[in-house]
């Protein structure tokens, strides 16, 4: 599973970096101290969002020839001598919500720092997405290519994190409300994922995807604590009227269980109203919806289970086959839809799934349950 962190994030806390398993990548100070040490040069190395203010010594000594740094704060002296020697040198940009240079992914005490004292839109998350209201439509190039560089460095780190995984992605609908049968199910389904050692991944936000990852979370603990966590969470069952009461509900669970276990949430600023969970612990946050839902499905190799939803589900449902359909070197990945009743009746996407599978590879993956308390067994044996 990936790194847990050493403790429960709170709003306002660091997070722990990710370390970068590439040569000549370097996303923290100590692995900068080490290549310096070890090498005594940064030549052809990329150093990305590590903050060098305190390294001046080195920069003015060490070779930089060809070296990239991006978004790393270092003294106007040392920024001078690694440009003169041949580096290139993206300084941070001030003034953003948002390190477009990031490094790591973030974690919910990321996004939801500030939440105590002044509420949700005091938070990273909150102006972020209001900086992208302002921008997304303004022709300004520059801004674009500040969320297009951010969303490249959201997709190397979730590369990182997740290289060597078996990830299951679990989709559904950000209505579904806590305190709901359905929200239980789906908390009991992300937490039978965890145990069985796969890693949860969802598109972070709230209903269905909170559920799956809350389920993850609770995973390391006794069974009772789930239920104590469903109950807590109740209090507050949506994000509307208040993200910041529904927000802080989702903390007190974790003040009260510091150590959950991992899992991944992969939301968008694209649909901003939908505020990211606090259950995931490592958050790939977009702002292009279109790289988000790429990324997640494609990450899923252990495949996808989709539970009730709308159009976003249903959207997630075909892209997922797309690729199932065209498979031909190896084997398509396993996909589970839960209500037979919704899939079939209400939204009737299993028909035109069953009709593109038929007489292709990906028939044998494809399969439709009643029940939330099925999906995991069916996705098991799909697996087989």
């Amino acid at each position: 599973m990936p790194p847990s962190e050493a403790s429960a994030p709170r709003p306002g806390d660091p997070a722990a970096p990710v370390p970068h398993p590439g040569d000549h990548e370097i996303e923290t100070l100590a692995e900068f101290d080490e290549v310096v040490a070890g090498r005594g040069s940064l030549a052809g190395h990329r150093v990305q969002a590590v903050d060098l203010t305190d390294r001046t010594d080195a920069l003015l000594t060490v070779d930089t020839t060809d070296a990239v740094f991006l978004g790393c704060p270092m003294h106007p002296d040392a920024a001078a001598r690694v440009r003169a020697s041949g580096a290139l040198v993206f300084p941070p940009v001030p003034g953003l919500p948002f390190d477009p240079y990031r490094a790591r992914l973030y974690t919910p005490g990321d996004l939801y720092a500030g939440l105590s004292d002044g509420g949700y839109d005091a938070t990273p998350d909150a102006r972020a997405y209001a900086w992208f209201q302002r921008t997304k439509a303004d022709g300004d190039v520059f801004a674009s290519m500040l969320r297009a560089v951010h969303d490249d460095s959201v997709s190397d780190a979730l590369d990182e994190l997740l290289h060597g995984e078996r990830v299951v992605g679990v989709m559904g609908g950000h209505r579904m409300a806590r305190g709901t049968d359905a929200y239980a199910g789906a908390a009991r389904l992300g937490r039978s994922l965890a145990r069985a050692g796969l890693t949860v991944a969802t598109g972070g936000g709230p209903g269905a995807m909170e559920a799956a990852n809350l389920g993850a979370y609770t995973a390391p603990y006794d069974d009772a604590v789930l239920d104590e966590a469903l109950e807590l969470l109740a209090k507050a069952p949506s994000f509307t009227p208040s993200v910041t009461e529904w927000a802080r509900a989702a903390f007190a669970v974790r003040e009260r269980w510091p150590s959950g276990g991992d899992s991944v949430g992969i939301p968008t600023w694209f649909y901003g109203h939908e505020p990211p969970n606090a259950f995931a612990s490592h958050l790939a946050k977009y702002f292009a919806n279109a790289t988000r839902e790429d990324g997640l499905l494609a990450r899923s190799n252990a495949g996808v289970i989709f539970l009730p939803g709308a159009a976003g589900t249903v959207q997630e449902i075909f892209d997922n086959a797309t690729p199932n359909y065209y498979e031909s070197r190896g084997e398509p990945t396993p996909m589970v839809l839960v209500d037979r009743e919704h899939w079939t009746t209400r939204l009737p996407a299993w028909p035109l799934l069953q009709a593109l599978a038929k007489d292709r590879p990906m028939a044998r993956r494809v399969t439709l349950v009643d029940t939330v308390a099925e999906a995991a067994g069916a996705l098991a044996a799909l697996s087989d």
